[in-house]
């Protein structure tokens, strides 16, 4: 069954520009069927297009060099123009320089690419094609493509009234979500057991395909042993030392290690939010999983629904930071994480650039509006115009000194406006 990608539409938008469109995303989030679909969707206009895999042994024989690429295009479009579309762009040594040189040429062809999170394409391949590409992230399902998705698109236009009414599925599908994650074939089986048989494959094909090749190795014992560490450990301060001592490594290979987790989607970094360098610490992030499943999977619970309260916290945080990173998408909006040295903390404060709002996130049903003191702590410091305490009840409002604070159900954040 095809699941509608929000995506979709701006990557047909910009079909009409010249520049190229590079799809990024983590593996199997879904990046091969979008650029499938683009290919219907340009011939169902009877416009010429072809397709090259760069995983395909066949494929990669035209990408040898620019002229035999160009003779294979020429044969299947003619000399009039048309679409070409190279998946998994990742395979080809030198790519950025190897794109650059083909959009340079001028050529009547439009190319759209896509590929996986190594460090070739997010980092050379960006450098290369600077002023020539607009980059478009494909992550795995979110939240609002899943819930869509599962109510068979019937509230497609009308979901903050099916959230007001439904409350106890509202509740099902978040549960449903934290466990399982976004990973579209894994939300595409229908039962734990193959949903787990297709986690295990996604996360091994990661270790191999992705880390084995980054790193150089062939044994990835320790990475794992770090994957398992931080999905422990979600949204709780990560100090580096700590954490080399605990694994028997040393900080130089901690320090690597997380870098190549972010660079292939597995890991968010969020940095400190801090005015006063003396209070507040300002050097320790906090990490978050692109994708629930996979971390569950790392941690050893995925499936393990409904997720329990103790170990729900941190997991529902992290549900609301991918939240939040939908929304602050194409601003200059920042999230960070906000501790002192006398331990007050508050889980993110969104960085508007001239006003920081901070937000505390409770795994529970608040039945009156009370604030920790760390909460209080931020608002007494920095004085920002309103604030959040997102919660699983319902909605409530109530002034902290020049501060409105809102008490809002979870659900508020996919569509109000921060």
């Amino acid at each position: 069954m095809f699941i509608k990608r929000h995506l979709f539409d701006d990557l047909k938008a910009h079909l009409a520009k010249k520049e190229i469109t590079l799809i990024t995303g983590p593996r199997q989030a879904g990046k091969t069927t979008l650029m499938m679909l683009l290919k219907e969707h340009v011939q169902s206009q009877d416009k010429r297009a072809v397709a090259f895999n760069l995983d395909i042994e066949i494929d990669r024989q035209f990408f040898e060099s620019q002229e035999g690429l160009l003779r294979k295009i020429a044969l299947e479009l003619g000399g009039d123009g048309g679409y070409v579309f190279i998946d998994e762009i990742q395979r080809k040594e030198n790519a950025g320089l190897f794109l650059k040189g083909l959009y340079d040429m001028n050529l009547p062809y439009k190319f759209i690419v896509s590929g996986s999170g190594s460090l070739e394409l997010k980092e050379k391949i960006h450098e290369s094609l600077a002023g020539r590409k607009r980059i478009f992230e494909l992550s795995t399902l979110s939240f609002t493509e899943f819930v869509n998705h599962k109510t068979d698109y019937q509230y497609e236009h009308n979901l903050p009234e099916f959230f007001a009414l439904e409350k106890q599925k509202r509740q099902s599908l978040l549960e449903e979500y934290m466990s399982f994650g976004g990973y579209p074939r894994v939300v595409l089986e229908d039962t734990v057991n193959e949903k787990r048989k297709v986690i295990a494959e996604l996360y091994q094909s990661y270790l191999e395909r992705d880390i084995a090749y980054l790193l150089g190795v062939q044994k990835t014992e320790r990475f794992t042993a770090l994957t398992r560490l931080m999905a422990s450990q979600v949204g709780q301060l990560a100090t580096i030392s700590e954490i080399a001592n605990t694994l028997n490594l040393n900080t130089a290979t901690v320090n690597n290690y997380l870098w190549n987790m972010e660079k292939t989607f597995l890991l968010h970094k969020v940095t400190p939010y801090f005015k006063n360098v003396r209070k507040e610490l300002t050097k320790t992030p906090v990490f978050y999983f692109y994708d629930l499943g996979m971390r569950n999977y790392a941690l050893g619970s995925f499936g393990g629904t409904p997720v329990s309260p103790s170990e729900g916290g941190f997991l529902f945080q992290n549900f609301i930071y991918n939240l939040l990173v939908e929304k602050i998408a194409d601003t200059s909006n920042q999230i960070h994480h906000w501790r002192t040295t006398d331990k007050a903390e508050v889980d993110f404060v969104l960085d508007k650039n001239v006003e920081a709002i901070p937000l505390e996130i409770k795994y529970r049903l608040l039945g009156a509006t009370e604030t920790s003191r760390s909460f209080q702590s931020f608002i007494s410091t920095y004085h920002p115009p309103k604030g959040y305490i997102v919660h699983l009840g319902e909605n409530m409002e109530r002034p902290i000194n020049s501060t409105q604070t809102h008490f809002i159900n979870w659900s508020q954040l996919l569509f109000e406006e921060l």
